[in-house]
């Protein structure tokens, strides 16, 4: 049994024939009994037996697939034996064939030898043949500007003609012929180079609009330095040009290829300027081109900015504007400026492309490694273009003519060019001779280009304005001269000085600038403002200024009917008022413009503001001065007086002439209560007014006789308010914010860097006074001259009562207008005339009203100084105050029912004294208790037979009880009317 196990373990184990049969001798080799050794043989015999059959079993079964499988072995077997027999002929054969040879040994080396010799000679044939087609393909690749390809074609052919071809005679014209191309191969790269560093990679940027104000677009910019191309042909789209930041990583000249089968090499700049590296890596040339590029800066740039100049005057002729220098507007410029900044934006990045890889070229294991090669940096490349914009802002801005101290802008050279000989412009100049043109080809679509036509055209224009003698366009393109695009001067840094400031601050941050330091190109507009604008602004405005106010009477000067018209003013006002406020408003512009030096502009204007209010001043106080004594007269001292004047303010009359309204229509009557409210208004202030001049003479030299002086006074009342408003519309516009410290290095008192207008308020607050100043002074004429004209009725009528003759009789003495009245009048008119024209209506108005009542004031109050008065001296005075009614009714078109008061006053003498008290009873109290008691005094003084002392005591004692009896009466009927209400 255990042997049984055994055996199917190792048959189960393995599979292998041998296997089982070494299994079955070690077991019958390892049996001691022998019962079991035949156990074991009688299976083994059992398994053989059952073998058999199933052996013979299957013979029978596959007969005919045996047979053949038999037929098919006894075949092969031949086969291989017939094949044993052919190898060993061969053999035979090889060994025979070994031994002859060894007979022939060196004749068959010799013939080998020449084999080789005959394919070197075809290889070096088929390279000869190879060689020679070289300049067609070479001329073929630099058609196509495939310039990597082509240089690769050519340093591989020069150096198989310079090596293993030297000796070869047929070659040397060839030789030749390419090594004089490889010589300038470099040359025509280093310019293809260039090309796309300052024309092609400024192509996008002349598409660009023009700025907001100008209309059209502006021409496009493409072909070689030398070509100016046609500004109406459509845009061919160009990618800009990426920065070395942009690839991601610096890409090796090892890393550059080339699409033989690429139509346009130069769609894609930045790698097709890549390639050209390349190239003049191959050829050892790098040193030289960097050497281009530093020479080069400078020309290549300024050339950008005389195509930019014509191309913005060919978009400016092409929109209808005039781009001559002397019709051109400074908006020229700013576009001017605005596309430089585009395309020198565009040429520092192709430069950066462009270094990017000739770092890589130079760096370890470049392939255009020579020795020490120092290459240049973005910084170079800014500061040229802060060169070149400097060069440029020196031309348009003037400076060699405005540097000159106190030089005057009409003895400015007209369009100065740089660098130019002076004695040109002593020069005979020789007289342009207009030719008529016999044939205009404006129409033809095949004559000439649109751009030449153009050009023409402008040509003509320039020589037609004098902008160019004898100089042709295409001249200024090539370089020949300094074309301008609009007339040079200080001013026209108004216009670009924002655009130019962000693009300093751009230029700063590509040159990695900290705070404290600043590009060349801002120390020098700095340097510009601060010491040539700045002054030549100043004495621009101190000429105007000085002009009007540096005369011998600076009011009599007013401003042209044109200037009127201009500003929509009615009344004259004072040439120095209308400069200084042009003057003001052109700083104010400024301040805007300029916003970084608003401080020192606002300063200015603080000071000729503070100059011109010093000159008002003076001039007032020449008017109202009286010369022969250190005092004022009385209108102007009254003026000056703070309580008269907040007493004047305070009448309602001022403030509707504040408020610019009329007090009423001419001619119209108001209802009771309103001329009541008048009359009290007129009687607080002709009250003010008697109490302090009824009761002495005015001396002639205490008021204003000249009406000059009086116009004198309304035209700087006018103006002075005129110019309060305008600078209160200035003021308003800035906000005031205190300016923080942001001092530069150089010393500078304010950023250049403030886009937004900061203003410090100490200087608004001066500004702010300044402009109250002004107002207060104007005030302060308008008060005068209200006065002015009262004081002339004082000094005309107080001389009427305390020396005129009323004690008249008819018929023996004149009964003719008083002389004073007369000369009243006069002054009256006289003043009426000058106030018309000079003043608004609503202040003529103001001087005028309640005038009638003060002159009736002056003459009730005047009775107390007659010493008599007769009936004939009452018709006088009554004519006197009739004439003096009509003579104001025609100035004021109103009634003046004042002076209708005053004249029944005077009627109210043709009674006795007795009689007087006798109409107080019936027709109760109208005029003060003071003017009855000077008229009854009057009446007693010049009627006979009014008794003694006691009895005219006792008059003067019925009198007031009489008032106050009617005074009672009156307030009893108003609280009773009071109580019902």
């Amino acid at each position: 049994m255990a042997s049984d196990v055994r055996y199917r373990s190792a048959v189960s184990k393995s599979k292998d024939p041998s296997g089982l049969l070494i299994s079955v001798i070690r077991t019958l080799s390892t049996s001691d009994d022998v019962h079991d050794r035949e156990a074991e043989k009688q299976r083994l015999e059992e398994a053989y037996d059952r073998c058999d059959h199933e052996l013979d079993d299957k013979i029978v079964q596959h007969y005919t697939e045996l047979t053949t499988a038999i037929r098919t072995y006894n075949s092969i077997t031949e086969r291989i034996a017939a094949s044993r027999s052919r190898i060993r002929q061969v053999r035979e054969n090889l060994l025979s064939c070994k031994t002859l040879l060894q007979c022939k040994r060196h004749e068959l080396r010799k013939l080998w030898v020449e084999g080789v010799e005959h394919k070197h000679v075809l290889a070096l044939l088929d390279e000869i043949e190879d060689i020679r087609q070289v300049p067609q393909r070479l001329d073929r690749a630099m058609g196509s500007k495939h310039y990597l390809r082509a240089t690769d074609m050519l340093v591989s052919a020069v150096e198989a003609l310079d090596g293993h071809l030297r000796q070869v005679e047929g070659l040397s014209e060839l030789r030749l012929e390419l090594h004089a191309k490889k010589m300038t191969l470099h040359i025509m790269l280093i310019d293809e180079l260039h090309r796309h560093l300052y024309i092609r990679s400024t192509g996008h940027a002349a598409h660009h609009a023009p700025p907001s104000h100008l209309p059209g677009s502006l021409g496009k910019e493409t072909g070689t330095p030398h070509q100016h191309t046609d500004v109406t042909s459509p845009p061919a789209p160009r990618k800009a040009p990426d920065s070395a930041s942009s690839h991601g990583k610096e890409v090796g000249v090892e890393m550059v290829t080339e699409n033989p089968e690429e139509r346009d090499p130069e769609e894609d700049s930045a790698r097709f300027m890549a390639v050209l590296v390349a190239a003049l890596a191959k050829l050892g040339k790098i040193p030289d081109a960097i050497k281009a590029i530093k020479e080069r800066f400078e020309r290549e740039l300024q050339a950008i900015v005389r195509r930019s100049t014509t191309q913005v005057a060919d978009s400016a002729y092409q929109r209808g504007e005039s781009a001559a220098p002397r019709d051109a507007q400074p908006g020229l410029l700013l576009e001017l400026m605005e596309l430089l900044f585009d395309k020198f934006r565009c040429v520092a990045d192709a430069h950066s492309v462009v270094l990017a890889h000739l770092k890589q070229a130079v760096g370890p294991g470049g392939a255009g490694r020579a020795g020490d090669v120092k290459l240049y940096d973005m910084a170079d490349v800014w500061a040229k273009i802060q060169a070149v914009l400097q060069m440029l802002l020196t031309d348009y801005l003037d400076v060699k003519n405005t540097r000159a101290a106190g030089a005057e802008p009409s003895a400015q050279l007209p369009y100065p060019s740089s660098g130019g000989d002076f004695s040109s412009f002593f020069v005979k100049k020789k007289q342009q001779r207009q030719r008529p043109s016999l044939f205009k080809f404006e129409s033809s679509s095949h004559a000439i280009s649109m751009s030449t036509y153009l050009r023409e055209q402008r040509q003509a224009l320039y020589i037609k304005s004098g902008a160019l003698q004898g100089g042709a366009d295409d001249n200024l393109i090539e370089g020949g001269g300094v074309q301008f695009v609009c007339k040079p001067g200080a001013r026209n840094i108004t216009v670009i000085f924002h655009p130019l400031m962000r693009f300093i601050k751009e230029t700063e941050q590509a040159m990695g600038y900290g705070p404290g330091k600043q590009c060349t190109l801002r120390e020098f507009l700095t340097q510009y403002v601060k010491n040539i604008f700045l002054n030549q602004v100043h004495l621009e405005i101190n000429k105007e200024i000085e002009a009007v106010t540096k005369v011998a009477d600076p009011l009599k000067m007013l401003a042209n009917a044109d200037t009127m018209k201009a500003l929509a003013v009615q009344r004259p006002l004072l040439q120095g008022a209308v400069v200084v406020e042009k003057s003001v408003q052109d700083l104010m512009n400024l301040v805007h413009d300029l916003s970084a030096y608003s401080d020192q502009f606002l300063h200015m204007i603080c000071i000729k503001l503070q100059e011109y209010r010093a000159m008002c001043h003076a001039a007032y106080r020449n008017i109202v001065a009286v010369h022969s004594e250190d005092r004022l007269v009385i209108s102007a001292s009254w003026a000056k007086d703070d309580d008269i004047t907040r007493l004047l303010k305070s009448l309602p009359n001022w403030t509707n002439l504040a408020q610019a309204k009329q007090p009423r229509a001419r001619g119209q009557q108001g209802d009771t209560n309103e001329e009541e409210y008048t009359r009290a208004i007129n009687a607080k202030e002709s009250d003010v007014l008697t109490g302090n001049l009824g009761e002495q003479l005015i001396p002639e030299q205490a008021i204003l006789r000249d009406p000059g002086d009086l116009k004198a006074l309304a035209n700087l009342h006018e103006s002075l308010e005129w110019l309060a408003s305008r600078l209160n519309g200035f003021l308003a516009d800035i906000p005031a914010a205190p300016v923080q410290d942001t001092m530069s290095p150089a010393g500078s008192e304010s950023s250049p860097d403030k886009d937004l207008l900061s203003v410090p308020e100490q200087i608004l607050n001066t500004l702010w006074g300044l402009t109250r100043e002004f107002q207060d002074m104007a005030d302060r004429c308008l008060l005068v001259l209200h006065l002015e004209v009262r004081v002339h009725c004082f000094y005309y009528l107080i001389p009427l009562a305390k020396q005129g003759n009323y004690a008249i009789v008819a018929n023996v003495e004149s009964m003719d207008y008083d002389p004073l009245v007369v000369r009243l009048n006069k002054d009256i008119c006289a003043v009426e005339e000058m106030m018309n024209a000079s003043l608004q209506l609503h202040k003529f108005q103001y001087i005028f009203e309640g005038l009638g009542h003060l002159i009736s004031s002056i003459l009730i109050n005047g009775a107390q100084h007659f010493k008599r008065i007769s009936e004939s001296g009452i018709k006088k005075m009554c004519r006197n105050i009739f004439v003096l009614q009509q003579n104001l009714t025609n100035i004021t078109m109103s009634r003046e029912a004042d002076l209708d008061f005053a004249r029944q006053y005077y009627e109210m003498m043709y009674t006795t004294p007795d009689e007087l008290l006798s109409v107080l009873v019936d027709q109760g109290v109208r005029y003060s208790e003071l003017d009855y008691i000077n008229a009854l005094a009057l009446l007693q003084r010049s009627q006979a037979g009014v008794g003694d002392q006691t009895v005219q005591n006792g008059r003067m004692q019925r009198l007031k009880e009489i008032i106050r009896e009617q005074n009672a009466i009156k307030q009893a009927a108003k609280d009773k009317k009071i109580t019902t209400v």
